[in-house]
C-alpha cells in the first residue's frame, strides 16, 4: 500500500508542449486565481513511486479538501479525501481503511477552499524553466509535514504534474493528463462510508 500512501506524501501523460519562446514565468497571483477558478476537476494520472514503480488512474478534486485517486489495474487501490480526512483502501486486505489526517499532506494546500500561495512563508520556491512554471510550497506553519512542487504551463495556464517531498525524504510525482474543470461530481464519488460498503 506504500504506493497509495505516496499518493499523498503521508510518510504516463506526456506534458502538452509549449514553445518556449511563447512560455512566461507566471506569477504567484496568477497560479493562485487559477486554482482558486475551479471547484470540480478530473484528469487521468500517472504516478512514479519513490521506488520507480509506476501506477495509473484517475483522479478527482472537489475543492474544499475533497480528493478521490482511483487507481487502475492489478492493484486497484483508492485514496479519499474527505472531512478532513484521508482514507487509504487496500484491495487485498479485509480490515478497514487506513486514515490520516488530511492537513498532514501537502496536496491539502491546493485543496483549501481558498488557495493564497502569496501567505508568508507558503512558497518556498518559484522557478522558470522556459516552458513551464514550478512553484514549491509548504505549510508555514507545519513545514515537516514536507513540500509540494507544483508545475503549470500557460496559454492557457493549466496544472500539468505535481512532486510531493514527504517529510521523511520519500518523493511522489504525479503527472497529469488534460484536466477537465466545472463538472458536476457527486458527493459519492468521495464517500469514505460509500467506498466501504462497495468493498
Amino acid at each position: 500500500m506504500k504506493q497509495f500512501v505516496f499518493a499523498l506524501a503521508l510518510g504516463a501523460s506526456a506534458l502538452a508542449s509549449t514553445a518556449a519562446s511563447a512560455a512566461e514565468k507566471l506569477s504567484l497571483n496568477e497560479i493562485s486565481a487559477y486554482l482558486n477558478s475551479f471547484r470540480t476537476a478530473k484528469a487521468a494520472f500517472t504516478q512514479v513511486n519513490d521506488d520507480g514503480s509506476l501506477a495509473t488512474g484517475e483522479l478527482y478534486i472537489r475543492r474544499p479538501g475533497k480528493v478521490r485517486f482511483e487507481y487502475g489495474g492489478p492493484d486497484a487501490g483508492l485514496v479519499l479525501a474527505e472531512a478532513g480526512a484521508v482514507y487509504i483502501f487496500d484491495p487485498k486486505s479485509n480490515q478497514p481503511p487506513e486514515t490520516y489526517p488530511l492537513e498532514r499532506t501537502p496536496l491539502s494546500l491546493i485543496l483549501a477552499r481558498t488557495v493564497d500561495l502569496g501567505r508568508a512563508n507558503m512558497v518556498v520556491g518559484h522557478d522558470f524553466d522556459g516552458v513551464s512554471t514550478v512553484v514549491r510550497a509548504q505549510d508555514p506553519k507545519n513545514p515537516e509535514y514536507g513540500n509540494i512542487e507544483l508545475m503549470f504551463t500557460d496559454n492557457p495556464v493549466q496544472l500539468r504534474k505535481w512532486v510531493i517531498h514527504g517529510g521523511s525524504g520519500e518523493e511522489t510525482t504525479v503527472v497529469l493528463g488534460a484536466m477537465e474543470t466545472g463538472m458536476s461530481l457527486k458527493s459519492s464519488l468521495f464517500s469514505a462510508s460509500r467506498a466501504e460498503r462497495d468493498r
